[in-house]
């Protein structure tokens, strides 16, 4: 074939896409300008002129640009859920620990309440107790029993009187003994020298 025109299939095999992806591209205005019907081993064949190489060339570079460029994108975008979904699972076993948290710490509240509860209670029968125990000491002070003070004044009062005898003793024992070491040196006989 001549070096101006080429057939489709050439120009599929050159471009490396398939011969439907060329006729797809082949419109009615392309064909008035730049596709001719010559007969080729008895057959008719449609052939385009290197013009119309040209611009389908350029037109299946765009397709495959816009084509690589959508992968990546789609490529991203697959990327991007990826990650969000991972992060979306990692968000909710974060926040199904916070949901177990919670419910400890709702368990624990309510057995604090439990215990205040109980501890409230106690105070109270306590206080009763206290104030039954204040009635009772109140009652037995009430009844005619003679006072303890009384009892320990008449026990001062004895110590004392034992004390000031036992003094009193001591006084006299004292003043015996200077009497008696009086005595017992006017006896002694005294140097005429």
């Amino acid at each position: 074939m001549s070096e101006n025109l080429k057939t489709i299939k050439e120009l599929a095999d050159e471009l490396g896409v398939s011969k439907q992806t060329i006729r797809n591209k082949i419109d009615k205005d392309f064909r008035e300008k730049f596709v001719q019907t010559i007969k080729i081993k008895g057959n008719n064949t449609l052939v385009i002129n290197n013009a119309g190489y040209s611009l389908l060339k350029k037109a299946l570079q765009n397709d495959t640009a816009q084509t690589a460029k959508t992968l990546q994108n789609d490529t991203a975008q697959t990327k991007l859920i990826c990650f969000l979904e991972e992060q979306l699972d990692k968000k909710e076993q974060q926040l199904s620990v916070k949901d177990k948290q919670l419910e400890n710490k709702d368990t624990q509240i309510s057995q604090m309440q439990n215990l205040l509860d109980q501890q409230q209670r106690l105070a109270l029968q306590d206080k009763k107790l206290l104030e039954e125990y204040k009635a009772e000491i109140n009652d037995l002070k009430a009844l005619k029993m003679p006072p303890e003070e009384t009892e320990f004044k008449h026990l001062d009062n004895q110590y004392k009187d034992e004390v000031n005898a036992l003094k009193e003793k001591l006084e006299n024992l004292q003043e015996q003994i200077k009497d008696q070491k009086r005595i017992e040196e006017q006896e002694k006989p005294r140097k005429w020298w």
